[in-house]
């Protein structure tokens, strides 16, 4: 087990954890929560001994596996399946012997190796890093791809893939569904159900942490707090603790002041002075209970557009790609304000390609896009944080948005997206994803659209902030479509559910539990069409072989035919040779000895490919 006992860790001046206790137990799968900058991180990098704690200590069983997902990934030429099996580094160490005990014909010591590789499930190890990587979204011919050749968010997703490959005890994961999309976060969540250590996760996805774990381990004033349950009941445990301790506050707080009244009035009176003391010892005595903060750093709304002209954007008979590459066909779609739309679909469909044609970021290959005059657009898209000033503050970039106004309001406005006093001064450059992307939102709201178009807007935000973002969009008076893989996002703030698969945009009628439906079906189809398939190709296969096999048998019989024919003729050659009184006549031997050598190269060369065609036949 984890064994967590009055420690003390503390980062530069900052106090992370003080006289902290926590014990999680084998196979426990536990959700880590908190604000950010609060020691998540630090405590995985604590477990992993990057970092030392100050005081107390750290226990856990010393032959335990960590697994964790690297942060970068270098651009090796390594194919992203070899990559993903690098993963298990005790079948990559047994391979390494398994070939030198080979190359020293160590006969015992290789079929030793064999058995430990059988042990380890090294055989299957490439069918199961084969898994992996189709369920994180990587097609068949992809995984054959070296890994420089993949953008930063695949190469993270194949860095998970290759934690997932280790055969761990303890598996460390710190927000690993940023890259993911909702197909692949699906699938992801299955294996995490099944995964049979201990799992320390750390997420801001409320869904994700509903469904995959049954502990909370929660950050919160310098102490680790665990709560049984996933997500949902934590937030329940919370909300009844702190109501009980306001309450527990406010009767103090009342207490303390009717102490604190009597002594004041009755110090300097003789008759009253030792009741007086007697209170203020018990005032000084008093351990004092905190008020309960649950208070979110975030708070912001969309400001009413200035205009909702209807419809904003129609589409008609539009084909969508890049290039010659067409991704999607006869598009119809008609956007009015107040509509609320989730996108569904697997990866690659064209879920992002449809969102750029929307924003005017792609020109349709055919058919008519018909945007309104007034039309304005908020488009949020990961490629949009590259477009921030690095050397710019946060209120920089606001003041180039609008010149007219105020610091002062700009600071107010700032201030709702994390931002506050002098924190909106300094420069984006060092600024962290989330707060880059709490930057890229306020910009966007600023704008007052009619329209909202928005891929993957909460990747890299935490859970106080994507609450601000669920309320804001709730009340937001314009048209919004978005694609998450954040099912609370699009659960809270869409009414209507549009699925983009093989090449088609359709309305999809059922929600998200029907959509997860909707792809195991899928992928049963898929599998059931794909051995169809299969079985057509061995029986045309088998059908070839068996043609194959009668043409072959048919050149062996006339070879054998002409080798018995051209056998007889020099054995009979041979018998005339071998009669004395044929050497009487000098030009009828010199005629047969010539006639016997091109018999016996016609009858190597004939053996030669009766011995080919043979072996041919024997394959088949």
């Amino acid at each position: 087990m984890i064994s967590l006992r009055q420690l003390h860790l503390q980062r530069g001046h900052k106090i992370l954890l003080e006289n902290t206790d926590l014990t999680i137990y084998p196979g426990w799968k536990v959700g880590i929560t908190g604000a950010n900058g609060c020691g998540k991180s630090s405590l995985f990098a604590l477990l992993r001994g990057q970092l030392h704690l100050d005081q107390g200590s750290l226990d856990f069983p010393s032959q335990w596996t960590i697994a964790h997902v690297a942060q970068e990934t270098p651009a090796l030429p390594q194919a992203a399946l070899e990559y993903v099996l690098d993963g298990d580094v005790e079948l990559r160490r047994v391979e390494l012997a398994l070939q030198a005990a080979q190359t020293q014909h160590d006969g015992l010591h290789e079929a030793e190796l064999h058995a430990q590789l059988e042990h380890i499930g090294g055989y299957s190890a490439r069918a199961r890093a084969g898994e992996l990587l189709h369920g994180l979204g990587f097609t068949e011919a992809q995984q054959n791809r070296p890994v420089a050749s993949f953008s930063g968010g695949w190469r993270m997703r194949l860095n998970l893939a290759q934690a997932l490959m280790c055969r761990s005890d303890l598996l460390l994961l710190d927000e690993p569904t940023n890259h993911l999309d909702l197909d692949a976060l699906l699938w992801f969540e299955q294996w995490l159900k099944g995964y049979s250590g201990t799992l320390l996760l750390i997420s801001h996805d409320r869904d994700f942490l509903d469904n995959v774990v049954a502990h909370i381990a929660h950050f919160e004033q310098q102490n680790i707090k665990l709560y049984t349950g996933n997500y949902a009941a934590f937030e329940r445990q919370r909300a009844a603790q702190l109501a009980l301790q306001q309450a527990s506050y406010s009767k103090q707080q009342r207490q303390i002041s009717h102490l604190q009244q009597f002594v004041d009035r009755f110090r300097a009176k003789a008759s009253k002075a030792k009741q007086a003391q007697s209170r203020l010892k018990a005032l000084e005595k008093m351990e004092l209970i905190s008020a309960a903060h649950l208070d979110s750093p975030f708070a912001f709304a969309f400001a009413p557009p200035q205009s909702c002209p209807n419809p904003l954007l129609n589409l008609k008979d539009v084909s969508l790609g890049y290039g010659d590459t067409r991704i999607l066909s006869n598009v119809q779609l008609c956007l009015v304000p107040e509509m609320r739309i989730g996108l569904l679909g697997p990866n690659g469909a064209g879920k992002s390609t449809l969102i750029k044609a929307l924003a005017g970021e792609l020109q349709a290959q055919s058919g008519t896009l018909e945007s309104a005059q007034g039309l304005r657009i908020g488009y949020f898209a990961q490629h949009q944080l590259e477009h921030l000033h690095p050397d710019w503050s946060a209120l920089a970039h606001v003041q180039h948005l609008d010149k007219q106004a105020t610091e002062q309001s700009l600071r107010d406005f700032l201030g709702g997206f994390g931002f506050p006093g002098e924190r909106a001064l300094d420069k984006v450059a060092p600024f962290s994803g989330g707060e880059k992307a709490r930057l890229a939102l306020a910009l966007l709201v600023y704008q007052k659209p009619n329209l909202l178009l928005l891929d993957e807007p909460t990747n890299h935000l935490d859970l106080n902030m994507r609450h601000a973002l669920n309320v804001a969009l709730q009340d937001y008076q314009g048209a919004l479509i978005v694609v998450s893989h954040d099912r609370h996002l699009l659960r809270s703030t869409t009414d209507q559910l549009i699925l983009v698969a093989q090449g088609q945009v359709t309305p999809f009628d059922g929600d998200l539990e029907a959509y997860r439906d909707w792809l195991l079906n899928a992928a049963k189809t898929g599998a059931a069409t794909q051995d169809k398939a299969e079985a057509s190709q061995r029986k045309q296969q088998k059908q070839q072989d068996r043609t194959q096999k009668r043409q072959l048998e048919s050149k062996v019989k006339k070879l054998e035919q002409q080798i018995d024919k051209i056998q007889a003729e020099k054995q009979r050659l041979d018998t005339r040779l071998a009669d004395p009184a044929l050497y009487a006549d000098r030009e009828k031997v010199k005629q047969h000895q010539q006639d016997q050598q091109k018999l016996s190269a016609e009858l190597a060369d004939l053996e030669e490919q009766w011995l080919a065609w043979h072996e041919a036949l024997e394959n088949l």
